[in-house]
């Protein structure tokens, strides 16, 4: 038998791959630096997603075998569960069920694994894209206990076999639900699937002024801008798309961010190889920054296309001069990475972290004017009001925090608002939004005519969207169709539809008048993932649509003009 070599740098290689698969970023950054991985020749070696649970599950069925080999009696009735943390003790008595819970985010280098049945990879929201399941591993296995009334991932509520239907016959096996919509009216052809990206497709963006550009950006560091057709009707895609592939080091450089200039002119990119890039409509590069010294996260321009902000692992963010080409200033505010950044006004910006803090800055001053605290875990995403009055935080912490920023001016900060881990007071009226089960992930500003209070949607990596009153902070209703996490919320820009995207691959479109869900699209079974999504209207133009970034490797354009489901309802 030939000998079996195993080093510490393919454990690590292993290990990171995990991390990675897994959402955890930090965690895979820490351990590279501090494993001195990049040095080694096995990093760059591929690895597999899942390998590490495939390893470890082929670990345990030879823990089986060697245990259970010539045992007797005992080992032959033998029903007990095999860990890898506890011993085995053979028992005729089968394991007690236990509905699988997913595992809360833990610290770099903390984290706790997944059990090998469902092995659910986890997340850093808004950010890093959940990677593929394992093929070998059932969807029954992969999904959680279900009440009966929730959909189910395979087979469509509709067709779902009845007992009082057939009493004396068993129910017949599910039938794969394919990927389309859940109605039978729908045209097929109103949904365009664009292939061209090689991996997932994690990020999507619309052109505010030139309708018919639609940016795209996947795992494997290519960015492409497709030029739409008016219609988009039964067309696959419109042309071959431009593309964008300028990243050296393609394993470091997954796309977290695609920004488009309010003009229109230019996109900004961000990415894990903590290079910045700008690009004109035509892919040539306006800008290219290397200041950053870890992941970039975010890019956001300001509304009047003067700045553009980056948000990054390294703690900072960053202000540019975009016309200038040139750094203006970086802000160094806070102790862990820094993960989204958002515009107050064209003077202000907030800033969130891994720190659990919330800081306010202004263009003209380097340290920051305003810092909130009171998350009791890292925050995901921040999103300021349309009139820059109120900023929403969503946390790990299964919370949402409103604070009040209104009175908050692009001045010298006081003394007692520059220290640092400063609580909120009385008068930052702040409101928390409790109710999801696990990390709040995405978060929507909305109001509806006729509606006094501003409203705020949040998507969950419990699977549930909800619905608040941001002022009372009362959970006003609670939409529980989704089996997987939350990973993409969008509301229309005439605050009349919602519409989620998640880990088990549906699309669902909801009223917000009437709160009910009105259509739904699955991407499908293989690779389901529904990771970022963009709503478009132009009513001069004629044009309401959804585009969507798919794990299967597909940019997808919804034309909502040819929904019944949603047109009957807005022409009602």
């Amino acid at each position: 038998m030939s000998p079996i070599s195993i080093t510490s740098d393919e454990i690590n290689r292993l290990i990171y791959a995990y991390f990675r698969d897994s959402g955890f970023e930090h965690s895979a950054y820490t351990l590279v630096k501090e494993a001195q991985l990049e040095r080694s020749p096995v990093f760059k070696k591929h690895v597999p997603r899942g390998e590490l649970v495939e390893l470890l599950s082929k670990s345990l069925l030879y823990n089986e075998v060697e245990c259970h080999f010539q045992g007797g009696e005992a080992a032959i009735k033998c029903k007990a569960m095999f860990s890898l943390l506890e011993p085995h003790t053979c028992s005729p008595n089968p394991p007690e069920s236990h509905t699988f819970l997913a595992p809360t985010f833990a610290p770099p280098l903390m984290m706790v694994a997944p059990p090998i049945q469902s092995n659910v990879l986890m997340q850093d929201v808004s950010h890093r894209k959940i990677s593929p399941l394992p093929r070998n591993i059932t969807t029954t296995e992969k999904r959680t206990r279900k009440e009966s009334n929730d959909m189910d991932v395979d087979t469509p509520v509709e067709s779902r076999p009845k007992a009082a239907d057939h009493p004396k016959k068993p129910a017949s096996k599910p039938k794969k639900l394919l990927q389309g919509p859940i109605d039978d009216i729908t045209d097929p052809n109103v949904i365009t699937l664009m292939p061209g990206h090689a991996t997932e497709v994690f990020v999507c963006a619309f052109n505010p002024v030139n309708y018919n550009l639609l940016a795209s950006g996947s795992k494997d560091a290519v960015v492409k801008i497709w030029t739409l057709s008016e219609s988009m009707a039964g067309s696959a895609q419109a042309g071959e798309p431009i593309t964008i592939d300028s990243f050296s080091q393609v394993e470091s450089a997954d796309l977290t961010c695609l920004s488009w200039s309010p003009d229109g002119t230019l996109l900004a990119i961000a990415s894990y190889d903590s290079r910045l890039r700008i690009c004109d409509t035509a892919g040539k590069m306006y800008l290219e920054s290397d200041i950053h010294k870890g992941p970039i996260f975010t890019t956001r321009f300001s509304t009047s296309g003067r700045w553009l902000l980056t948000a990054s692992l390294d703690g900072s963010s960053c202000l540019w001069d975009v016309a200038g080409k040139k750094l203006h200033r970086q802000y160094h505010g806070h102790k862990d990475c820094c993960l989204d950044v958002d515009w107050l006004n064209n003077d202000l910006f907030a800033s969130c972290g891994a720190d659990r803090q919330v800081h306010i800055f202004s263009v003209d001053e380097e340290k920051s004017i305003k810092t909130f605290g009171g998350h009791t875990d890292e925050i995901n995403q921040i999103k300021c009001n349309p009139s820059g009055t109120r900023l929403a935080s969503c946390s790990d912490d299964m919370t949402t925090r409103i604070w009040n920023v209104s009175n908050i001016s692009a001045s010298i900060p006081s003394e007692a608002d520059s220290i640092p881990g400063l609580g909120s007071s009385d008068n930052d009226q702040v409101t928390i939004l409790e109710g999801h089960k696990h990390s709040v992930s995405t978060i929507g500003w909305y109001q509806p005519p006729g509606t006094e209070n501003e409203l705020i949607a949040t998507g969950s990596f419990d699977g549930a969207t909800r619905l608040w009153d941001s002022v009372t902070g009362r959970c006003l209703h609670a939409f529980a169709d989704h089996k997987r996490p939350v990973y993409a919320l969008d509301i229309s820009p005439d605050n009349h539809w919602l519409t989620t995207g998640g880990g088990d691959g549906w699309l669902h479109v909801y009223d917000l008048k009437t709160q009910t869900r009105i259509w739904s699209w699955f991407a499908g079974a293989d690779r389901p993932g529904v990771f970022e999504i963009d709503w478009q209207t132009h009513k001069s133009q004629n044009i309401e649509r959804i585009a969507m970034a798919l794990e299967c490797r597909l940019v997808g354009v919804i034309d909502l003009r040819r929904v019944p489901a949603i047109a009957n309802l807005r022409g009602s």
